[in-house]
């Protein structure tokens, strides 16, 4: 079975936030297809990193896909899309951290298959 999906997430910090997590023993393997970040600040850059973590509650070990790129204001980046997808597996996350509080929204759309 393959099901579309979509997940977002405007971290409230700068902390490092899991957008995506595929749970141990969960039975299925998820494609990424997209994850863009956008800035929704009128008026400063932010920095956007997006990074593959070894466990699925957003520990572990963070290997990064994108790392602190500085999004313009109003503007966005496209950090994954077809050319470029790659499959998360069970027990692993997806973590995105923002440089400023609210200022970046991450989407990812991916399919989960099972």
């Amino acid at each position: 079975t393959i099901t579309a999906k979509t997940a977002y997430n405007t971290p409230g910090n700068t902390n490092a936030t899991v957008l995506l997590a595929n749970s141990a023993s969960s039975g299925k393997v998820f494609k990424i297809n997209s994850i863009v970040a956008a800035n929704v600040d009128g008026t400063a850059a932010a920095d956007a990193t997006v990074a593959i973590n070894t466990a699925a509650d957003g520990s572990g070990t963070g290997y990064p896909v994108a790392s602190t790129i500085a999004v313009p204001a109003d503007a966005s980046l496209i950090v994954v899309d077809k050319s470029n997808s790659f499959y998360l597996e069970e027990d692993k996350s997806i973590v995105v951290t923002s440089g400023s509080a609210s200022d970046i929204a991450f989407t990812v759309s991916y399919e989960e298959i099972s």
